[in-house]
């Protein structure tokens, strides 16, 4: 079932359905709740799910403020879906919904049961100048600019699905998925901007000591899997696991896996 809330004059949607432990589902950039859709199937009864659409993304309203996007700004929308439960929630985030999950990790330590992190896109980690691994990621936001200033938002968002899916993903795709995610490409800029804007250290991170699971794909790129680890080495109760054969979108290409390892966490297993 689909319902819609308000946050400062944005109508944002969201998928729910089940009932017992809250659990929030945070998609990644260019995305929707729906990429939730077979982890929910697979975990049936036991958990109220809430699957948002971020803020441009899916039926969810564009960032309605006259200034820049925050992870701060996105991790409201789950304040709002958990602010009347008097129970911990579960949290899972992937990507750029792993970003936003590590803000409201931060922003609400204790009210966290268990927390669930794929390959988050917490570049703010990474020290311009010192990291191959920023100015790698650096590059790719970067041409995402160029090519929405002049014009081009499908080879901007072109790039942008090569770089986390392999060459030739994009020219792969559907031809109306290819005209579906070009309208995103201003939003992708927007998240990138987001994460840039981040203040956090990785030290701030030792405050979130929440069982906690990282996911990092195998064969995903270099910067998410330095982040991976490094959040990993950091968070009191964290372990990393590794999704064999798979790249960044595992959620997806790899559900199976990446949904039992999932379950076989928040279930304590």
């Amino acid at each position: 079932m689909t319902k819609f809330l308000e946050i400062n004059g944005a109508r944002i949607a969201y998928r729910v359905s089940g009932s017992g432990i809250p659990l929030v589902l945070l998609h990644s950039s260019a995305s929707s709740g729906g990429q939730w859709k077979s982890l929910v199937d697979q975990l049936g009864e036991g958990f109220q799910a809430m699957a948002p659409d971020l803020f441009g993304y899916g039926a969810s309203d564009p960032w309605p403020g006259d200034r820049p996007l925050t992870l701060a700004d996105e991790a409201e929308i789950v304040t709002a879906l958990v602010g009347e439960l008097e129970t911990p929630f579960h949290l899972v985030g992937h990507s750029y919904g792993g970003a936003v999950a590590l803000r409201v990790a931060l922003n609400n330590p204790g009210r966290i049961a268990k927390l669930v992190l794929i390959e988050p896109v917490a570049f703010y980690l990474l020290q311009s100048g010192r990291d191959a691994e920023h100015d790698e990621i650096a590059a790719v936001a970067d041409a995402v600019e160029r090519a929405i200033g002049a014009g081009d938002p499908e080879g901007g968002m072109a790039g942008f699905v090569d770089y986390w899916n392999g060459d030739g993903a994009w020219a792969g795709s559907r031809p109306d998925l290819r005209q579906e995610l070009a309208t995103r490409t201003g939003k992708v800029l927007g998240d990138f901007g987001a994460i840039g804007a981040e203040a956090a250290k990785l030290s701030d991170y030792t405050a979130c000591e929440m069982p906690t699971l990282v996911l990092c794909a195998e064969h995903t790129r270099r910067p998410t899997a330095k982040i991976a680890e490094m959040l990993a080495l950091t968070m009191p109760n964290a372990v990393h696991e590794t999704v064999p054969g798979a790249g960044h979108m595992s959620p997806l290409t790899h559900a199976a896996v990446v949904n039992r390892a999932i379950e076989t966490h928040l279930r304590g297993r």
